[in-house]
C-alpha cells in the first residue's frame, strides 16, 4: 500500500515547479545574433560604404606677403636670343674645311670654315698680272714723254735761232702733248687694275668664313665637300650656311600677354621668371618694352623681358613662366597675411558662400575662402588657403566635407 501511494505521489503534477531546461535555447540565440550581424554587413555594403570621387587638382601658390612684392599677372613664354645668325660664305663654293662643332665658344672674327679658293685665287692672279702690265705700259709712256719733252725744248731754241722750221717745232710739241695724255690714261688704267686686284683679294678672303660676333655654336650645317651658297640654288646638295651662332649675352624672354590685361604691365616693371626646366630657380628680371602691336588671332600683345641673371643653364627656346610684380611696399604691423594664387575653377559657391576643397590624405576638406583679384585664369585668395595646398578643380556637386577622393593621373598641375 505504501508503495502504491508513493507511486501515485510521483505521478502528481506540480504546477509551481520551474519549467525544465531546454537544450535548444543557446543555438537559437546564436542564430539570431549571426542574422543581425549579416544584416549589418549587408547594410554597410549597400548604404554605408564611401565610394571615392575622382577629381582633378592643382596647387595653391603663395604670391606675396608683408613687405614683399605681389604678382599682378602671370604669363608664359620662351627664352629668345636678340643676336642669332646662321653664318654663310658671301660666295658660292665647295667647303674645304669646317672648324666648328656644336657647343663650341667662338670669338668675333674667328675662322669657322674655308671654301676651295681655286677660282678666287685664279682671279687674283689675273688681276695682279693686269696691274703689272698697266704699270709697265705707264713706265714706257713715261720714258717716251721724257724724250718728247726734251726734243720740244731743243726745237724751241732752234726755232728761235731760225735753224729749224716752225712746223718741226709744232710737230714735236704735238707729240709731247699726246704722250702726256697717254701717260694720264695709262696711270688711270693702272689704278683700275689695282682696284681689280683688291676686289680679287676680297674674293679670296670671301672663301674664309668668320664669326660675325662672339657666341656659342648651336648648329653645324655643313660638312667638307658640300657646296654652299648664300642664296639657295635648289636641290638637296646645296647648303645655305655653315652653322648657327647665338650670343648668349643677348638672351631675353618674350611672352604673350592677353590684351585684356596688358594695362597691368609697364616698362621697367619688376618680373620674376621661372624656367620650366628649373622650377625652384627664381630669376630676377624686368620689362624691357611692350611691343605696340597686337595679334588679332590670339588677342595677345608681345612683351620683352630682360633677365638680370646670366647663367649657362639659360638657353634659347626654353619654356619660362613669368610673374609681373608690384613694387615692394614697406612692412606694416597690420598688413594682411600672404595670399595665394589658385585656378578660378577651384573656387565654387556653396550655401551662399565661396568655398574650395583641399585634398589631404585622400579626403576632401571644405574651406570657406575670401577671393580677391582675378589674375588671368587664376584667382587671388587672401583667406582660407595656404601656399602648397592641393585644391580640387571643378568640385563635383556630390563632393562633401570629408568625402573620399581619388586624384586623376592627368589632373595634377601647378597654376
Amino acid at each position: 500500500m505504501n508503495n502504491s501511494a508513493d507511486l501515485l505521489k510521483e505521478l502528481r503534477i506540480d504546477r509551481n515547479a520551474p519549467p525544465p531546461p531546454s537544450g535548444r535555447g543557446p543555438w537559437i540565440a546564436l542564430g539570431v545574433g549571426a542574422a543581425v550581424l549579416a544584416a549589418g554587413i549587408a547594410g554597410w555594403a549597400l548604404f554605408g560604404r564611401d565610394d571615392a570621387i575622382q577629381v582633378r587638382t592643382a596647387q595653391a601658390v603663395a604670391i606675396g606677403g608683408s613687405g614683399g612684392s605681389a604678382s599682378v599677372l602671370d604669363a608664359t613664354g620662351y627664352v629668345v636670343a636678340r643676336r642669332i645668325a646662321t653664318v654663310s660664305a658671301k660666295v658660292t663654293g665647295r667647303v674645304r674645311e669646317v672648324l666648328i662643332e656644336e657647343g663650341q665658344r667662338v670669338e668675333e672674327g674667328e675662322v669657322l670654315a674655308t671654301l676651295d679658293p681655286v677660282d678666287a685665287e685664279a682671279q687674283q692672279s689675273l688681276a695682279r698680272a693686269q696691274l703689272d702690265a698697266a704699270r709697265s705700259q705707264t713706265s714706257s709712256i713715261q720714258a717716251q714723254l721724257t724724250e718728247a719733252e726734251a726734243n720740244a725744248r731743243r726745237l724751241n731754241t732752234l726755232v728761235g735761232q731760225q735753224l729749224v722750221s716752225k712746223a718741226q717745232y709744232d710737230q714735236a710739241v704735238a707729240q709731247r702733248d699726246a704722250l702726256r695724255a697717254q701717260l694720264v690714261t695709262s696711270r688711270r688704267n693702272a689704278a683700275v687694275a689695282a682696284d681689280q686686284l683688291d676686289i680679287a683679294e676680297i674674293g679670296v678672303d670671301n672663301t674664309i668664313v668668320r664669326a660675325p660676333f662672339a657666341g656659342v655654336v648651336i648648329a653645324k650645317a655643313a660638312q667638307p665637300g658640300e657646296i654652299i651658297s648664300p642664296l639657295s640654288a635648289g636641290g638637296g646638295y646645296t647648303r645655305t650656311g655653315i652653322g648657327t651662332i647665338v650670343d648668349m649675352d643677348s638672351l631675353e624672354v618674350e611672352v604673350d600677354v592677353n590684351e585684356a590685361y596688358i594695362g597691368r604691365v609697364q616698362p621697367k616693371m619688376p618680373v620674376e621668371a621661372t624656367l620650366n626646366a628649373y622650377p625652384d630657380w627664381k630669376i630676377p628680371a624686368e620689362v624691357i618694352a611692350i611691343i605696340p602691336a597686337a595679334d588679332r588671332g590670339k588677342a595677345t600683345v608681345k612683351v620683352r623681358i630682360a633677365l638680370n641673371s646670366k647663367d649657362a643653364r639659360i638657353v634659347p627656346d626654353m619654356g619660362v613662366r613669368v610673374s609681373f610684380l608690384e613694387k615692394a611696399e614697406p612692412a606694416r604691423a597690420d598688413a594682411p597675411p600672404p595670399g595665394v594664387l589658385v585656378p578660378a575653377a577651384a573656387v565654387v559657391e556653396r550655401d551662399g558662400g565661396q568655398v574650395a576643397f583641399v585634398v589631404d590624405d585622400g579626403r576632401a576638406s571644405r574651406r570657406g575662402v575670401q577671393v580677391g583679384r582675378t589674375l588671368g585664369d587664376d584667382l587671388e585668395v587672401s583667406e582660407g588657403l595656404s601656399g602648397g595646398d592641393t585644391v580640387v578643380l571643378d568640385p563635383p556637386a556630390a563632393l562633401t566635407d570629408g568625402g573620399k577622393v581619388e586624384v586623376a593621373d592627368d589632373g595634377a598641375s601647378n597654376p
